[in-house]
């Protein structure tokens, strides 16, 4: 991904005229917890793998008392500040970088520009959090420009279980581009201290640029059936394959190529069985894309299919798309070292970048810029259809942001435009709605208006001729002076059920994040009311719609712990 802009009038990623690319990973790779007793080490020991933890090693995330909990945010925030996203207090953030699990607290990155509006590069930026919703800044944890490489952009992290790079049994293991001169280069830093600090590795770089443009963004595991690292690299218009026994030479092996996705970007690997059935096992190959030929914006796209421990064979050459939303790229799974085996196979976890290079200089935005990191997500892989596909639900631990709901069904809503809804009171909600075309005069779509007020509001709608769900923002806040791409309508086919479609919609003073069908498909973008309006209207149209159920419930303030 790209660095952060130099100047909010500079173009993105441009630094003395010359365009940089920075964005980092964060690995979520593998924790030894040497556990006397039951536990199998033959199932799950590897270098990279982090041993299964019993009920009773599992630290649980400490419980918010219902009368701890805030629903309003702090007076001196700025109207946009997300109440339960996570952002920097200050300058400019993008690229996360996958999580790892330390003695019972998530290790998280994300790229940072404390130069910015004003000097460009970027640095690893880390957070620790227990429950992925609550999260404690730690400050740069790698600095840029400190070995004479460049700054430091999007890679990943992996724990070093058997030593296998020399920095000791346990280190963790970074490893990410670093460019000077137009030239992108892959290195290492290790840290014994937990991730804490890290030490840049003497013979760096350990990936020297062959003589292409895009070199970047390496996502490294354990290939437990091969017994060696694999690390997926971005290179332009394909994703190349490296290999390793020791995290500090790389082999290529192959690639894989495309010519419909523009310049990819972050690439991630990873296996995941079917439904949850560990005798139906498949690997995905995901990267961030440009889905102009689609009919999508820049997003995360994905295949399914097999790897051999040198190549990967697609089940399909069609791309899949984890969100359909116009802001989620260069996203990142990881799995939890505490589940059995089995679970660690049936489910992940994913965040994305919740913005979009056409426009991410241009947020109204003020004490911090770059958009903002997505709610943590819970990833599936189902068989819809005959074709193994992503399915998306809300991480759990949001559940416990919820306030005292309110709830009505079967609301007939007439043609036109009606507050007929319960109405929030603050700017984070979530909203959960089934949906339906009244018999007796059928809609032919039904429109819902969060941010309402002012003049401005953003839609989540439902086209019941088409059946497709989308998020349109032409109307709200930032529309006006934002580029055309941020005023295009996004859309995901969405068949009903029983005649119905269910929304769960999650609003925060930012952005929308929808999860349809029970997060087959999901929509998220940044979204911008007018400061304090927090209304929400409906619309029924040529025909009246059926509300089913709702429920509205308010989430609390998730407020970052600073340094």
């Amino acid at each position: 991904m790209e660095s952060s802009p130099a100047t909010a009038g500079t173009p993105i990623g441009q630094n003395d005229g010359k365009k940089r690319r920075g964005r980092l990973i964060v690995i979520a790779s593998v924790v030894v917890l040497v556990v006397a007793g039951a536990l199998t080490w033959a199932l799950l020991a590897r270098p990279s793998a982090q041993p299964p933890v019993t009920s009773s090693q599992a630290p649980a995330p400490t419980p918010q008392p219902t009368d701890a909990r805030q629903f309003e945010r702090p007076a001196d925030w700025s109207d946009y500040r997300p109440a339960f996203h996570l952002t920097p207090a200050q300058n400019w953030m993008n690229d996360p970088q996958r999580p790892f699990l330390l003695d019972g607290v998530w290790h998280y990155y994300y790229l940072y520009n404390a130069d910015y509006p004003n000097g460009n590069g970027t640095e690893w930026y880390h957070v620790t959090s227990t429950d992925l919703v609550h999260w404690k800044d730690e400050g740069v944890a790698i600095e840029k420009y400190g070995n004479g490489l460049g700054d430091i952009e999007t890679g990943s992290t992996v724990i070093d279980v058997d030593n296998t790079a020399g920095f000791g049994a346990g280190a963790v293991i970074a490893i990410m581009t670093q460019q000077a001169d137009g030239i992108q280069r892959q290195s290492l830093f290790y840290s014994t201290d937990d991730g804490y600090t890290f030490t840049s590795y003497e013979a760096n770089p350990v990936m020297e640029n062959p003589g292409t443009t895009d070199f970047r963004d390496p996502k490294v595991i354990w290939d437990a059936a091969n017994q060696g690292w694999v690390m997926v690299l971005a290179e332009g218009a394909k994703v190349g394959f490296y290999t390793s026994p020791d995290l500090t030479e790389w082999t290529y092996v192959s690639s894989f190529e495309r010519d419909d996705l523009g310049t990819l970007e972050c690439p991630d690997l990873f296996q995941m069985s079917v439904d949850g059935d560990p005798a139906n096992t498949r690997w995905v190959l995901a990267a961030s894309a440009h889905g102009s030929k689609y009919d999508k914006t820049t997003g995360l796209a994905y295949w399914t299919g097999d790897w051999n421990g040198t190549s990967f064979t697609p089940d399909s050459e069609a791309p899949r798309w984890l969100d359909d939303g116009a802001d989620f790229y260069a996203a990142v799974t990881w799995d939890d070292p505490r589940d059995s085996a089995e679970e660690r196979l049936a489910s992940r976890y994913a965040i994305g970048w919740l913005n979009n290079w056409g426009y991410a200089g241009d947020l109204p935005t003020t004490d911090w810029n770059g958009g903002m990191f997505s709610a943590v997500r819970s990833i599936r892989l189902a068989d819809l259809d005959g074709a193994a596909t992503l399915v998306s639900q809300p991480v759990d631990a949001l559940t416990g942001l919820g306030g005292e709901a309110t709830t009505a069904e079967t609301i007939v809503l007439p043609p036109g435009d009606s507050d007929a809804l319960p109405q929030p009171e603050t700017g984070s909600y979530r909203l959960q709605v089934t949906l339906s075309p009244d018999e007796a005069g059928p809609a032919r779509e039904v429109r819902v208006k969060v941010k309402d007020g002012g003049g401005h509001f953003v839609t989540v709608g439902y086209d019941f001729a088409l059946q497709q769900v989308f998020i349109a923002r032409d109307a709200d806040a930032a529309a006006a002076t934002m580029p055309e791409l941020y005023r295009a309508v996004r859309r995901a086919s969405s068949p009903l059920r029983d005649g119905a479609v269910d929304l769960d919609i999650f609003v925060d003073y930012a952005s929308v994040e929808v999860f349809a069908d029970g997060g087959r498909q999901t929509l998220s973008s940044l979204a911008f009311g007018e400061p304090g309006a927090n209304g929400i209207r409906v619309e029924s149209v040529d025909g009246s719609t059926v509300v089913r159920s709702l429920t509205l419930t308010p989430l609390a303030v998730a407020a970052p712990e600073r340094q």
